[in-house]
Order: C-alpha cells, then sequence, then structure tokens
C-alpha cells in the first residue's frame, strides 16, 4: 500500500491526462547504474499505453451508501474506488465485482483496502488500493459507509486497461514547458455504459507557475448539490520529441556489502514514461530502513501478468490519484520476479511513496497480492530478502533479525501491530526490515506476509544455515577417512535458499580448491598425494562465511597386494560332472585401506576386506581361469589369478584287490559304482594333481574305510549317514604343488555294517 511522501522539487511542469503544451525531454535508459549488468533481460519492446475509464457511483440520499448498478465497460483489468479530496478518509466497505470478458461470469464480491492512507502530496484524488481484477467488462460497484462518518465526494470506479502494444522505446527526463498557454478541451464523455442516472461532467485545468506546484492529473471539481462528478477520458500517453537537454543522473550509488538481485527496470514491464515526466526526488541521509507491503490485490495472476498489473498500479497512482510516478521503489510478484517501481535508478536512494511519515527515510517494497490468508511463496520471501539486503548494504545497514534503526516521525501516526502512538517528529525505534503497518495503522503487509517478516530478516542478513558436508564421492570411506587417488566429488546441502547463497568453496587443508554457484549442491577436486583436510565454505549474499566440519580424505596411488596368490583346492559336497565342489582361497592386504576383492571369472562375486575363501563349483575335465582383483578404498586395484582342472577317475581307473560288486543308478558317476564287503579289498587311484576328493554313497548301513596317501594311512573315514547320499565327496587332501600320488582306500569290515560304496576319485590337475 502507498502513503504520503514530500512532493518537493518536482520541477517546473508537468503533463496530464487534459493535455498541458510542452516538450518532453527524454532519455533512452531507466536507471541501474553500474550494476545493471545484473537486470533481468525480459524487457517489454517498448513502453506500452494503458487507457483508464471512469464511471460515477450514485450516492443514497442519506449519504451514507453508493452504488454503481451493474452494468457494461470497456475492456479493462484494474479498478478502484477513488473520491475526489485526497485528504478524505473512507470510512466504510468498499466492494466490487466484475464480469469476465471471456466467460461473462461476474465474480463474487471482492472488497477494496481503505486503510492505505493519505496519499502524496499534490494528489488531486485519494482512493481504495487498485485490485487486479483480470480481463473484465462489466462492473458493479456498492460502498456501505458507517453511520458514523459521511461518504466522501465525487466518489467513482476508476478501470484501467494496461494495454498491451508498444509506443515508444524513448524515456522523458524532464518537462519544458513550451510557448503556447492554450488550454486544452476539458470536457469528458463517460467510457461505460449506464442505466439512467445524474448526468456527470468533468472539467480539468493545470496550471504552471514558479511558485507553487505542478497539478499531475487535475482535480475533479465538485461542490455539494453538483450531480456526482465522472472520469477523465480514456487516455493514451505517448513520449513527445526529445530534446538535447541532459537528464538529471542524481546522487552517486553507493557499493553494497550484498550482492545486487536481477531486477527488471522500468522498460520491461513497459512504463510509459511520458505519464510521470518529472525528475526524481532522492533521500538526503540514505536508506535507514527498508518496509514491505503488498498490493491486497488478488493472488489469483499468473506471473507472466506482472507487467500488466505493475503497468495498472503505476497507472492507478498517476492518471487516477495524481501522483508523481508509481509510489513503490520496488515490486516483487508471487513468483519471486523483482521489478523497479518509481524511477531515478535502482541502485539510487530513491524518495518513494508509500510509507506515510517514513518515505524519507525509508525504501519500499509491495508484493503483488494479498496476504492476509495466504502464506507467501518462498520465492517472496527470497527475493525481499535478498532486494533488502542490497539496498541496505548500500549504506551499512544491518538486515538481521534483532537489528533496528532510528526513524523521525514525518507525521502523528499509530502502529497496526502494537499499537503505538507517536506525534511528529518523535523518534522510534523501528527494526531495519518492518511492514507497513509497523509505520501506520494497516493491515499491510498482511498477516501472513508480516508473520515471514523474521524470515525474511534472517534470509537477507545470513549467514547461509544448514550447511552440511554429505559425503566425499569418487573415492572409498573407512572408518572417518575417505581415501582416493586425486579426483574426488564434494556434496554439501544448505537449508538456506540458493538465491540467497553467492558461491560454494571447497577448501583443502584450510586454502580454496574449488569454486561453485551458490545454486550447485558438489564440487570436484584433484588432490595430491597425502592427507588432507577437505570442508565446504558458503558465502551468503551479505558476504558472511560459513564453514562445514572437515573430512579427512587420503589420497594415495599404492596398489593393494596379494600376500597369499589365489589357489584352488577339492572340499567336501556333492560331485557332478558340471559341478565339482572347490575352494578358492587368497590373502590380500593393501598400505592404507583394503576395500574389498572381487572375483571376476569364472563368475562374479564380491568379497570383504576380511575374507580369505570361498566355497565354490567348477565344471569337470574342463580347464577353468579364477581372475580376482584387489581393490583399496583409493579405487587401486591389484589383479591375480589361478587356474585348474577338476578331473573324476571311475572305479574301473583303479586298481581292486578282494572282492567288488558292480552297481549301476543314474545316481552314481557315471552310472556305476563299486560295493564291497570283504574286510582288507582295496581299491587304488594314481594321478597327477594338487588335490584329491573321495566320492562314495552313504547310508544308515554303511561301514568304514582307511585311506592312505602315497602308502601312508592318513584317516579312516565312515561312510555311515543318517540320510542317503549319492556322489558324496566325503574326504580331501590337497597339496602345495602338482605331483604324481597314490590314494589307496581298504575295507575295514566294520561289524554290523561292513559295506561301503565308493563312486570314484577326483583330483585337481
Amino acid at each position: 500500500m502507498s502513503l504520503l511522501r514530500s512532493r518537493r522539487g518536482w520541477g517546473i511542469g508537468a503533463v496530464v491526462a487534459a493535455g498541458v503544451s510542452g516538450v518532453l525531454i527524454v532519455q533512452g535508459m531507466s536507471g541501474g547504474g553500474a550494476d545493471s549488468a545484473a537486470d533481468d533481460s525480459k524487457a517489454a519492446s517498448g513502453p506500452i499505453a494503458s487507457e483508464e475509464y471512469a464511471a460515477a457511483l450514485k450516492v443514497a440520499a442519506d449519504g451514507g451508501s453508493a452504488t454503481l448498478a451493474k452494468r457494461d465497460a470497456k475492456p479493462f483489468s484494474m479498478l478502484g474506488v477513488t473520491w475526489s479530496d485526497p485528504s478524505a478518509k473512507m470510512a466504510g466497505k468498499v466492494e466490487v465485482r466484475t464480469r469476465d470478458a471471456g466467460t461473462d461470469n461476474w465474480s463474487s464480491w471482492l472488497e477494496l483496502g481503505t486503510d492505505s492512507g493519505p496519499g502524496e502530496e499534490g494528489a488531486t484524488r485519494a482512493g481504495t488500493e487498485p485490485a487486479w481484477v483480470g480481463a473484465s467488462d462489466g462492473v458493479e460497484v456498492r460502498v456501505d459507509g458507517k453511520a458514523s462518518a459521511e461518504l466522501p465526494k465525487g466518489l467513482r470506479v476508476d478501470m484501467i486497461d494496461p494495454g498491451t502494444s508498444s509506443v515508444t522505446d524513448l524515456e522523458p527526463a524532464g518537462y519544458v514547458a513550451a510557448a503556447s498557454t492554450e488550454s486544452p478541451d476539458p470536457s469528458v464523455t463517460p467510457d461505460v455504459s449506464e442505466s439512467p442516472s445524474p448526468t456527470a461532467t468533468d472539467s480539468a485545468s493545470a496550471s504552471e507557475s514558479p511558485s507553487a506546484p505542478p497539478t499531475v492529473p487535475p482535480s475533479a471539481s465538485e461542490s455539494p448539490s453538483s450531480a456526482p462528478v465522472t472520469t477523465p477520458p480514456a487516455t493514451t500517453s505517448a513520449p513527445a520529441t526529445p530534446t538535447t537537454a541532459p537528464p538529471s543522473t542524481g546522487p552517486t550509488a553507493p557499493p553494497s556489502t550484498a550482492v545486487r538481485p536481477p531486477i527488471t527496470l522500468r522498460a520491461g514491464w513497459g512504463a510509459d514514461e511520458s505519464m510521470s515526466p518529472e525528475a526524481p526526488d532522492y533521500l538526503t541521509g540514505g536508506i535507514k530502513a527498508v518496509v514491505v507491503h503488498h498490493t491486497a490485490e488478488t493472488n489469483d495472476y499468473t506471473c507472466d501478468q506482472s507487467p500488466a498489473i505493475i503497468r495498472g498500479i503505476y497507472t492507478y497512482h498517476v492518471k487516477t490519484n495524481g501522483w508523481k510516478d508509481i509510489g513503490y521503489n520496488f515490486l516483487v510478484d508471487k513468483c519471486g520476479t523483482i521489478f523497479e517501481g518509481r524511477k531515478g535508478g535502482v541502485d539510487k536512494p530513491v524518495f518513494g511513496a508509500h510509507a506515510y511519515g517514513f518515505n524519507s527515510q525509508t525504501t519500499g517494497i509491495s508484493v503483488l497480492g494479498n496476504y492476509n490468508l495466504v502464506e507467501p511463496p518462498t520465492a517472496v520471501l527470497t527475493s525481499v530478502a535478498r532486494l533488502a539486503a542490497w539496498k541496505l548494504g548500500q549504506y551499512g545497514v544491518d538486515p538481521g533479525p534483532t537489528a533496528t534503526t532510528t526513524l523521525v516521525a514525518g507525521a502523528a501516526g499509530t502502529s497496526q501491530y502494537n499499537s503505538r502512538t507517536w506525534k511528529t517528529g518523535d523518534q522510534l525505534s523501528f527494526p531495519t526490515i518492518h511492514g507497513h503497518g509497523d509505520g501506520y495503522a494497516t493491515e499491510c503487509p498482511g498477516t501472513k506476509l508480516y508473520a515471514q517478516l523474521p524470515t525474511i530478516r534472517s534470509y537477507a542478513a545470513g549467514p547461509v544455515t544448514g550447511l552440511t558436508l554429505k559425503s566425499v564421492t569418487g573415492a572409498g570411506t573407512s572408518g572417518t577417512r575417505t581415501y582416493t587417488k586425486s579426483a574426488i566429488t564434494v556434496n554439501w546441502s544448505a537449508t538456506t535458499p540458493t538465491a540467497l547463497i553467492a558461491k560454494f568453496e571447497v577448501l583443502v587443508d584450510g586454502k580454496v580448491a574449488a569454486t561453485t554457484a551458490g545454486t550447485a549442491t558438489s564440487g570436484n577436486v584433484n588432490l595430491a598425494l597425502g592427507t588432507h583436510s577437505v570442508a565446504v565454505r558458503a558465502t551468503h549474499i551479505s558476504g558472511k562465511a560459513t564453514t562445514t566440519a572437515a573430512a579427512t580424505v587420503v589420497a594415495e596411488t599404492t596398489a593393494p597386494a596379494f600376500t597369499t596368490a589365489p589357489n584352488l583346492s577339492l572340499t567336501t559336497g556333492t560331485v557332478n560332472t558340471t559341478a565339482v565342489p572347490v575352494t578358492l582361497k587368497w590373502k590380500a592386504t593393501d598400505a592404507a585401506a583394503l576395500k574389498e576383492v572381487r572375483l571376476t571369472a569364472p563368475v562374479a562375486k564380491t568379497y570383504g576386506p576380511t575374507v580369505t575363501s570361498a566355497n565354490l563349483t567348477s565344471k569337470s575335465g574342463a580347464a577353468t581361469t579364477w581372475s580376482m582383483t584387489a581393490y583399496d578404498q583409493a579405487g587401486n586395484t591389484k589383479a591375480a589369478s589361478v587356474a585348474g582342472t577338476p578331473m573324476i577317475l571311475q572305479e574301473t581307473s583303479a586298481t581292486r584287490t578282494g572282492t567288488w560288486t558292480a552297481k549301476s543308478s543314474t545316481s552314481y558317476l557315471g552310472g556305476k559304482s563299486f560295493s564291497s564287503s570283504a574286510k582288507n579289498a582295496s581299491m587304488t587311484w594314481t594321478f597327477t594333481g594338487r588335490s584329491a576328493a573321495l566320492a562314495v554313497s552313504r547310508a544308515s548301513t554303511s561301514g568304514q574305510v582307511n585311506v592312505f596317501v602315497d602308502n601312508v594311512k592318513v584317516a579312516t573315514v565312515d561312510l555311515k549317514s543318517a540320510t542317503t547320499k549319492y556322489r558324496d565327496a566325503i574326504w580331501t587332501k590337497s597339496w602345495s604343488a602338482s605331483a604324481k600320488h597314490t590314494v589307496k582306500i581298504v575295507v575295514v569290515g566294520t561289524t554290523g555294517r561292513p559295506t561301503v560304496t565308493t563312486d570314484g576319485l577326483v583330483y585337481l590337475k
């Protein structure tokens, strides 16, 4: 909501809707200062003409209410209700509803805000806050006055079409009066169709005098006995021919401690600068505080409509209220786009019209929408914080949660939020970022947005919060240390919105090794060999920095070692021609930290750093190479392998003594086995290999055998089993190297269960 500011130093004249003869001095820029590279590039093709229409309200005989019956209207998207006395207040409820130009549906009643306070000095009309209603072609108004107060005179509804067509790219920098004193034709015609009502007229005049301030636009004359005043004509302003007179550049823009956010300048939202040709004024003492507002209109808009909404507010402030320019210094839409408001340079202390009594010490940021019931989006909070940090940072003002400043009241007033009252000249303490309602009796910036001011202050002040080093990838971690050969990716997170973060830096041993944008969540660095401390530092737009706890990262390139090379042996278990049980053994170590050992062929398996063996199976009669690779945490590797061929020797390949009986079954290896119950019956196999396994059939009545290796008894093996088993490798023997060996079994002749059944010998060559 916009409020009074002194209208001093306005130059010698002004262009008004009724038409004042003169020449506009123009300039081809909108005021951006040295940081203009940060401006939003989404510029309109040129200034966009707007049109304004009005219709008088019919006041009831008792003066306590006023209406405008449903009627057609020229296309408009914004409206407000105004009255002729700029100092009068509306003590009543003002509601409007409109007809959608696309669907012909009438909207619900919308209450317009009436607590915005006095308008700018020199204003010609006072009014409600303007409301964006979207493309409309019909209107109805009702005003319910309070019994204790008479409605202000000259009530009318002002409708604005913000336009879509470009008129020129030139921007006026001032106004030079021409020699002609011809007066324009002041007569107007109502621009909306209306059912029979009292005839309305409107007169307008403009004067120039070195000793008096100009009037922009003119006031409508009115007497208590006259019919209601109606509208200024629908006007389309276009810049006049430029002269060579240079514009005033104003004060030098001071640097800021905070990063400047992207800002869409006035040209970007299509400002028709011929509407407000007078030079801007500037704060002599710089900016001491930021005042946050909302426009108190609908939240039901799309962000591509924001430029049109701002053009509507601009037109309402200038053409309807008669202000010098749009009141706000900056505007922010619900998507977080920042727009330049009042002209004069976004990086300069432009004197705005937004906070009655405090305009000479503050800058005003208004959020498009009504935030009494709706929570402001994070994008809004972020952009308001960025902008506030930058503007306050130009003058060394702390935007923090507890920071305050002393402002001198330019007028008596009352706070909406704490009932504090003051007189003109009182010195008052305010937060350096505060709401409009802190300095005036208004709900602005809405209860929901006001409740988020502490968040905005924290966002603006910094530092970055929630900064966490999440992980270091491209390497392995063991305990509290991370290992790499050199390259690492450092990953982090933060809770502060990225738009408020100027940059991230990866620190290695306290020095910057990599710098990323504030939107990044990771960074890559290469480390020299050795042990390092790695951390992440986040710099807020205010320049404040936060650093994470450091992680220890070891860069090393020494490969692991197999202190026990991979070796293969036969093991117990069921033997099949395609799957002979084997055991693979190894031992790997690393100078830093062993991560794992991977078996890559003939099958793929991964084993932890402390595992040194695995039971597997191998196809008989086929040579197989078992390939292994040891990995350390840094990613260094060492490969090793072993080859082996399991062979099955049938009983027919053995030398037998004593009585043996052949048996046939598909359960036996090769479909045949031999049994014997004769004590000392024997069977001997000769082979060249490095491991051997005795395969037998087993049952609850099976007996025992003595096993001899190279003519030396090494074991007595009991074949008894509670369950029947076939092809069971019950006994194994391995050697460190391949050699010629004999394995002999001798039947023990166990009492009560003398029979044994053999199913061959398996050896590994």
